[in-house]
């Protein structure tokens, strides 16, 4: 008797994580049934994204490319093929089967009843890192949500935690992206944190073009919005304005010499560190990325000429931004005939819930080799626009002596 226990166990461990799926048949909207076909089999309580999802990102960590684009794509191609509503957390590849996505937003607006299940493949630092499902369902123009969240690790597919909430905020916004936020009570982070928890996504449903997304990838997104102000402000190659050299410094030395700024702050925070760049290695680095020469350089920063150096103060405790950025998308491009490009940017900002921040235009050089100059940025001017909410400017020459006192 005890031997045949054993063996059951044996069993029941053998057919756990991931299985071959020839196909999950989708519910109503595309809410998936929990029924998973394998072979002639049908499992009833498999669990359909892992038994969709993990084979794939199985493969994609054996083949080395768990941070290949291709990779997102066809996690969410494969979703899509099973009848489920997919997209990736960083808005890079157009939605699979956005129709149900679109035709719930119809019923949230008529106050009929409905339900989606919506799946976002999430990354951890460009890396695929697990699945985020969305299960709603609506009546009366009201939204519930249960949101369940799934890590892969150790070539499994792992189901962490499930809540469910009321959506605070539900909207299809200019019939392009849907956003949902809401605040609830989590016993797990009260304990910790005692605070509520915080759920939010923004999500382009409607697809973009290609050559926009390429154009975003190439120029737009490895630079951002987070600390600095490339985007933030009008600029010119005539007029260089309030651009922070210094950021720039900090943005651009990783792409130019492959490591981080080895210039950090203080191991005490309230002292503030103080170094000298020689010329060339401070010059190289912003000339790599913006046409300027080097006296106009050092007169927007402060140069030594007695010694050749440039100071640099690295941002201190009083510099820190919150870790929550918006992200470009390129919406629109012109290929000028000075062989530059005009880039239209929208700034979207899933933290703050709003679909666009501000537009600005972006021209860029495109340099032999790959390179690229930034040679101007136009914030679109707009009533609504609330460009920097998230920035946190370097401080002043004044404000760096009150916090850390005269360097003399």
């Amino acid at each position: 008797m005890r031997r045949n226990w054993l063996i059951l166990i044996i069993l029941l461990l053998g057919i756990s994580g991931c299985a071959d799926t020839s196909r999950t048949e989708p519910g109503n909207d595309g809410k998936g049934s929990g029924a998973v076909k394998s072979g002639n089999k049908v499992q009833e309580e498999a669990d359909p994204v892992i038994e969709i999802g993990c084979e794939p990102f199985r493969d994609a960590e054996e083949a080395g490319r768990m941070d290949d684009l291709e990779m997102f794509r066809s996690i969410v191609t494969r979703f899509g093929d099973y009848g489920y509503a997919a997209v990736d957390g960083r808005n890079q590849i157009d939605m699979a089967e956005s129709e149900h996505v679109i035709s719930f937003c119809g019923k949230v607006d008529t106050k009929a009843e409905g339900r989606l299940t919506l799946i976002k493949i999430n990354d951890l630092e460009g890396f695929l890192d697990g699945i985020v499902k969305y299960d709603l369902e609506t009546e009366g123009g009201e939204v519930e949500v249960t949101t369940s969240y799934y890590k892969y690790k150790e070539q499994d597919l792992e189901k962490l935690s499930t809540s469910s909430f009321h959506a605070d905020r539900w909207e299809y916004t200019e019939d392009v992206y849907l956003m949902l936020s809401s605040s609830y009570y989590s016993e797990q982070l009260d304990v910790l944190t005692m605070s509520e928890a915080n759920e939010y996504a923004t999500l382009r449903v409607l697809p973009l073009d290609e050559t926009c997304r390429e154009l975003n990838r190439q120029y737009i997104l490895p630079a951002g919005y987070e600390r600095n102000n490339l985007f933030l402000t009008d600029w010119n190659e005539n007029d260089f304005a309030a651009l922070d050299f210094y950021d720039l410094y900090d943005l651009f030395y990783l792409r130019v010499n492959g490591s981080q700024v080895p210039y950090g702050m203080d191991d005490n925070l309230g002292v503030g560190a103080v170094y000298r760049i020689t010329k060339d290695e401070f010059e190289i680095v912003i000339q790599s990325y913006i046409n300027i020469d080097s006296s106009t350089l050092q007169s927007k920063t402060v140069f030594y000429s007695e010694d050749g150096t440039y100071e640099y103060k690295p941002r201190g405790f009083y510099e820190v931004e919150y870790p929550e950025y918006p992200f470009p998308e390129v919406v629109k491009y012109t290929e000028n005939s000075d062989g530059t490009i005009t880039l239209t940017v929208n700034v979207v900002f899933p933290y703050a819930g709003i679909f666009k921040v501000y537009s600005h235009e972006v021209v860029v050089r495109h340099l032999e080799g790959g390179g690229v100059q930034y040679v101007s940025n136009r914030i679109i001017p707009s009533d609504e626009n609330q460009e920097g909410i998230w920035h946190k400017p370097r401080l002043t020459p004044a404000q760096w002596e009150e916090m850390y006192g005269s360097m003399e």
